[in-house]
């Protein structure tokens, strides 16, 4: 065991000593510490519910925009539909019937839209906000949590299906622009829209607390990864990937949702590594004790993110340390003394009380008679309570002898 524990620290130590190492290390460290995965399945669980409102309320809207131009609608449709890949024809299939122009089903579907679009923001906001330590009592309350989540569904949703298009474009599947250096330009201009909208995005998802130019780095990160991620799913739809209908709509459910939670674990990543960069949160102890300059810093901070009350004070101290092998204790028999032969007899060597307590009146220094003869009187004198039992005993003896005669 003390091989392994001292394995253990060789490994940390060298991690810590080498930041290309450290670095990465540091971050999947806090994404767990974040519990992250659980906050990119609420996203994704939130999206999920949006998804098909969503597809409804485009396809409502393809068929009373372009009605003249069904080549055009098809077009737009496929490409907004290539970026789930695997189930992207299954997709199209299940909402190929537009809602109607008017009524009920078209207010519902509106409705189910906003809902399910304000539950993936506020949760985008709460995973954001989490993931950069900021404390509850300074995350954005009522209205302005509202307001950022509107914010979020119309900027940011809108900018993100004028990109996957162009992505889709770009991996081959419309076959609309041809040439190599077209294909490269339209990947360059989503990638650009994609670092704008992400950047946008996470300052409406972040407190202000959070400055502007820190966000940057995650937004440039998450952009390149959803990017690759577009364009490898537009290339293997339209060359090779053929749709397996056998599992039919739990295909659809599980694919869509594996794809969901991956663009959201991507996502959350790559903000992981901005705040870990930004705050200076490395290199980090994985076999503590001891722990690191970060790991404190670390540890302080998601302390203070559980601030319910700007008037609270949160104080992190490290414990004291104990030791790992405790000192041996003795046994019972050996090493604690007997009580026969160690502790000393009363009767032996306690001073009796008649032989070696010095009586009052032999022992006074000879050199103050007054008070050798006070001492004397004193002790012949009866005490009071002494003089009143004697007179009840002499009245008993004298009843006793009166009853006789």
């Amino acid at each position: 065991m003390k091989k392994v524990k001292r394995l253990l620290h060789a490994v940390d130590a060298f991690q810590q000593r080498k930041p290309w190492l450290a670095f990465p290390i540091a971050a999947w460290k806090k994404f767990g510490d974040d519990q992250a995965g659980n906050l990119a399945a609420l996203i994704s669980y939130y999206a999920f519910a949006a998804i098909f409102p969503l597809l409804l309320v485009l396809v409502t809207i393809l068929d009373r925009a372009v009605r003249d131009n069904p080549t055009l609608r098809e077009h737009v449709l496929n490409s907004a539909l290539a970026g789930f890949p695997g189930i992207g024809a299954q997709l199209q299939r299940s909402v190929s019937t537009p809602l109607p122009a008017t009524g009920l089903v078209l207010v519902i579907g509106l409705v189910g839209t906003f809902l399910g679009g304000r539950g993936v923001a506020s949760a985008v906001q709460n995973a954001l906000n989490h993931a950069w330590e900021v404390p509850i009592s300074q995350r954005p309350g009522f209205p302005w949590a509202l307001l950022r989540s509107l914010g979020l569904i119309v900027f940011v949703g809108t900018g993100e299906i004028a990109t996957v298009i162009l992505s889709t474009i770009a991996g081959g599947t419309g076959h609309v622009i041809s040439g190599v250096g077209a294909h490269i330009g339209a990947v360059a201009v989503s990638l650009v829209l994609n670092m704008g909208l992400f950047w946008l995005a996470f300052r409406l998802g972040t407190a202000r607390q959070v400055a502007t130019r820190d966000l940057r780095l995650g937004a440039v990160l998450a952009a390149t990864a959803w990017q690759v991620l577009q364009i490898t799913g537009g290339y293997f739809i339209g060359h090779s990937l053929a749709t397996n209908s056998l599992y039919g709509i739990f295909g659809v459910v599980l694919g869509l949702l594996a794809w969901l939670y991956l663009q959201a674990q991507i996502t959350l990543y790559a903000v992981e590594i901005n705040v870990v960069q930004v705050l200076g949160l490395w290199p980090r102890s994985l076999a503590p004790p001891p722990l690191t300059a970060a790991d404190m810093h670390a540890y302080e901070l998601y302390a203070q993110a559980e601030q319910r009350r700007p008037g609270l004070e949160i104080e992190l101290r490290p414990a004291e340390e104990t030791p790992e092998d405790p000192p041996d204790v003795p046994e019972t028999e050996q090493d604690v003394p007997e009580t026969e032969q160690d502790v000393p007899e009363t009767e032996q060597d306690v001073p009796e009380t008649a032989q070696d307590v010095p009586e009052t009146a032999r022992d006074v220094p000879p050199d103050v008679p007054e008070l050798a003869a006070a001492s004397q009187a004193e002790s012949r004198r009866p005490a009071p309570g002494r003089k009143s039992k004697i007179r009840q005993k002499i009245g008993k003896v004298g009843l006793l002898l009166g009853g006789r005669r």
